[in-house]
């Protein structure tokens, strides 16, 4: 029995519970995971901000010392021991427990994210994918992620390191007068408050700076995949101009997040903090209720706030990038993905049979681009899809492996619902040569290898020969162990044809898909591939999108498209004879 369970298209193995609700609790809940860390810096902050109020404690009590006749140089002597004992203990153990369990925490959950994004993202449908464009992913799933990084570290770390830092002066001074209590206090209310307006002021310029980012690196992206075209149209000083325009956003962007934190407002209140306090300190030695080393204790123990101050600048502006990133990464997550993997569906070895029962298909609601597809075809049958460009007869072959999934009707493969299939089972059944080969920087071997990586080099070797491949690759001075650049661009249109051909041979598929897969081979070489691809052909279902005549001619059924219909089902004599659109393509496919 077929079960209704959905899950996504692409399942991690071990799924991360994060809270996807917004980015604040999607961060926290993979903080969480690391809660050792956390309380490890934690405890490093407190003894760190503890040890350092010592330091001044102890300056003031040796300031008293030698501030009275034949001070007494052993205790003098004692409290500078004390004091570098106290500075080595703190910067040494504590202070580096504290970055250190940050650092950590921060790097584990930048891996996690990493592995969370990616593995969504091979489980988004394509059309996602199609819709996104390739630049603003990678800025998303690179620098956006690593913005997160630095979120923790040194965002949070700071933070909670200057927050100690704050309320120390708060707790110790009133351990020489109860009233020194109050130039701290104060300092503290004006600075939540000044912070709050900061962060409230910054969050919508930390959102331009990574949008700009993502656009910037987007349009990037697109012009070195693309640099053969710009060259041919000669465009070089439009994408410059307009790589200028996308700098000088990215740019002003960072400058308004420059000037905001230049006119950080608490910078002033701890001025006004040191001298209010330095004056009421004073005035309280004048009284002669405290001492001078009690005034230059206390105003050791104001200078504390200047971390936390200074350290705000920077540590608040790198956790609202670090939101702002998380928020972006967030709405990749979310995005919606109506394809499911259905672990639990039909598991089975493919046969071949294809029917498609009233199936219509559109990107969107507003144009449709399939309409009422209908037709039934048995296992080991070759079939040509033929039709002018934009007919869809590539979108038609895709919804047979799910690459997209029809809005209304069914699409079944040996009777069952391609939705009721189990995913990756279906697809194994299935293989898809398309136009635009793409081939990876791997050696050709492993590019072969592909969809069966545990195949032997006598495997691959036979399913090149098949592809007409083995002799342009044994050419090449490291034969099967040459490498290959990026998309397979050190090779002719034609040899990545038949590498991908290959690839194919290799998997053995029941149903073998090849969408116009031979139109960059020479006239030489179509007579060898058509061969091979009419031995392929024998004993599985062949979808075939050609405009190759003498491919067309010895399928065994042949679908005419027309502006997204069906417009004819039949053999070639009997189109020709009896259809006069399937004449027309004909005709166009001979001139």
């Amino acid at each position: 029995m077929i079960s209704n369970q959905r899950l996504t298209e692409f399942e991690l193995q071990k799924p991360y519970h994060s809270n996807l609700k917004n980015p604040a609790s999607w961060v926290f809940s993979h903080g969480l995971r690391y809660w050792y860390f956390a309380l490890g810096g934690f405890i490093g902050a407190v003894a760190n901000g503890i040890l350092g109020a010592y330091v001044p404690i102890l300056t003031g009590q040796a300031f008293n010392l030698v501030n009275v006749p034949n001070p007494d140089l052993s205790q003098l002597a004692w409290l500078s021991i004390s004091i570098t004992l106290f500075i080595v203990i703190r910067c040494f153990i504590f202070q580096l427990m504290r970055n250190a369990c940050f650092e950590l925490m921060a790097q584990h959950i930048e891996r996690d994210i990493r592995h969370e994004l990616f593995s969504n993202l091979l489980g988004k449908s394509m059309t996602f994918h199609n819709l996104r464009p390739v630049g603003d992913i990678m800025a998303r799933a690179t620098n956006d992620v690593r913005e997160i990084n630095y979120l923790f570290n040194p965002g949070v770390n700071l933070v909670l390191g200057s927050l100690i830092f704050l309320f120390v002066p708060v707790i110790t001074a009133p351990r020489y007068h109860f009233s020194l209590i109050l130039a701290p206090l104060i300092f503290i209310v004006l600075y939540f408050i000044s912070l709050w307006h900061y962060l409230h002021t910054l969050e919508p310029v930390t959102d331009e700076v990574r949008l700009s980012f993502g656009q910037l690196n987007s349009r990037l992206t697109e012009v070195m995949d693309g640099i053969e075209t710009v060259k041919a149209a000669v465009q070089e000083f439009f994408e410059l101009n307009l790589f200028k325009q996308n700098a000088l956003r990215y740019r002003n962007a960072l400058v308004k997040q420059g000037y905001i934190e230049a006119r950080f407002i608490p910078l002033l209140l701890l001025s006004l903090t040191y001298a209010g306090g330095l004056c009421h300190a004073l005035f309280l030695h004048q009284q002669g209720i405290l001492t001078i080393g009690d005034v230059v204790a206390y105003f050791g123990l104001l200078t504390m706030l200047d971390f936390p101050t200074f350290a705000s600048i920077w540590a608040y502006s790198q956790i609202s990038l670090g939101l702002s990133s998380a928020r972006r990464i967030l709405e990749l997550i979310n995005a919606e993905n109506n394809l499911d993997q259905n672990i639990n569906g039909f598991n089975s070895t493919v046969r071949g049979s294809v029917e498609f029962n009233h199936v219509n298909f559109s990107y969107d609601s507003q144009r449709p681009i399939l309409s009422d597809i209908s037709f039934s075809i048995p296992p080991g049958k070759t079939i040509a899809i033929v039709g002018q460009t934009g007919s869809g007869k590539t979108t038609l072959a895709r919804l047979i492996n799910r690459t997209y999934d029809a809005v209304s009707g069914q699409v079944l493969v040996d009777g069952i619902d391609v939705k009721d299939w189990n995913l990756e089972n279906l697809r194994r059944g299935i293989s898809m040569i398309e136009q635009d080969i793409f081939l990876f920087s791997k050696t050709i071997r492993e590019n072969i290898a592909f969809g069966k990586p545990g195949a032997s080099i006598e495997e691959i070797i036979q399913a090149a020969k098949s592809a007409q491949a083995h002799e342009f690759i044994m050419s090449f001075a490291d034969g099967y162990e040459t490498v290959i650049g990026e998309r397979g661009i050190t090779l002719s249109g034609g040899q990545r044809q038949r590498l991908a051909i290959a690839r194919a041979f290799l998997s053995d598929p029941p149903i073998l898909i090849l969408d116009d897969s031979t139109s960059a081979i020479d006239s030489a070489t179509e007579d060898l591939i058509q061969k091979a691809i009419f031995n392929a052909a024998k004993g599985r279902t062949t979808f075939i999108i050609t405009h190759r005549l003498s491919q067309i001619r010895w399928a065994d059924m042949i679908l005419v498209l027309r502006q997204g219909r069906l417009s004819a089902v039949g053999t070639h004599e009997e189109l020709l004879t009896n259809n006069e659109s399937y004449r027309r393509i004909f005709r166009s496919y001979q001139d």
